[in-house]
């Protein structure tokens, strides 16, 4: 039988070196070890500060967050069309935004680890689109949200309201291509 973690996650630092994380249960889900009387010696700088240790249990305390089935945005469920229980998400894009928006669409994808599958199923609806498949409901909610799909709910288009605190996929940060000249910062 498997064991349930409730949320909400809490924080807590009930010793100077550790912080715990703890189920709306009160029961102990991890402790995260830290150190900063140690970080002056060379032998302390493989132990954690504080405030490193800090961010690592504030990160494990939203796990529940990111794994918990937000309403709305449902699976697709078997039907007459490419439908696996391994990728049970399916979000339809208009082709042509996905034709002249691909490089940003994949470098997003690949950048945020999030596989992009087509299914090969086209749907003639306003429009030609595309549909793609997601193992994850984050990552088709993440998809959906950033390149103006239509999530798919059986043959039907569903129109789900976007969550206040949805996460939104990290965006890259470009470096300077070599043949731009640099500002002239001399004045």
């Amino acid at each position: 039988m498997a064991r349930r973690f409730p949320p909400p996650w809490t924080v807590d630092r009930p010793h100077p070196d550790c912080f715990v994380v703890k189920d709306a249960n009160g029961l102990v889900v991890a402790t995260v070890h830290c150190r900063d009387d140690l970080q002056k010696w060379t032998f302390g700088h493989g132990k954690l500060t504080s405030d490193e240790a800090r961010r690592i249990a504030k990160a494990i305390s939203r796990i529940p967050e990111f794994m918990m089935q937000r309403r709305g945005f449902y699976a697709r469920g078997p039907g007459n069309y490419r439908w696996s229980m391994a990728r049970p998400f399916h979000v339809a894009f208009e082709d042509s935004y996905v034709r002249s928006n691909w490089d940003e669409i994949n470098a997003l994808c690949r950048f945020n680890g999030i596989p992009f599958d087509a299914t090969g199923e086209k749907i003639r609806r306003d429009g030609l689109w595309c549909v793609y498949q997601f193992g994850q409901q984050l990552d088709a909610m993440m998809a959906w949200d950033r390149f103006q799909g239509r999530w798919l709910l059986g043959e039907e288009f569903s129109y789900p309201e976007r969550p206040a605190n949805m996460p939104t996929m990290k965006k890259i940060s470009r470096p300077q291509a070599w043949n731009e000249k640099p500002p002239d910062l001399r004045r």
